[in-house]
């Protein structure tokens, strides 16, 4: 099992991955000084470091995904969680009336 950090950081990574950035783009998009964000995403990803929860949400708003995504270890309710938070509002509602019935 990963740490909690590797996990953290390989989902960090997936999100910006799929989202197109660079890792300076997005540590900049995420507020952080254009001088380090390269470096601070990096450091992110590769498990080194961990962000504090306001910085794991800024990276979560520019990323478009939920923070909590960030931090679950289990990559099935990782998926669920990205494949919930892109649904609308009615959707999200059948799926969780359909999840209650199970």
């Amino acid at each position: 099992m990963s740490s909690g950090n590797e996990t953290w950081g390989r989902r960090v990574k997936e999100a910006r991955t799929a989202a197109g950035l660079s890792q300076k783009q997005l540590g900049i998009q995420a507020g952080l000084d254009q001088f380090v964000a390269s470096t601070r995403i990096n450091r992110y990803e590769v498990g080194t470091h961990k962000a504090d929860y306001q910085i794991a949400q800024r990276i979560a708003t520019v990323l478009d995904v939920p923070t909590s995504y960030f931090y679950t270890e289990d990559d099935s309710l990782a998926e669920l969680i990205l494949l919930y938070h892109r649904l609308g509002a009615r959707k999200k509602t059948e799926v969780l009336k359909i999840l209650r019935e199970l």
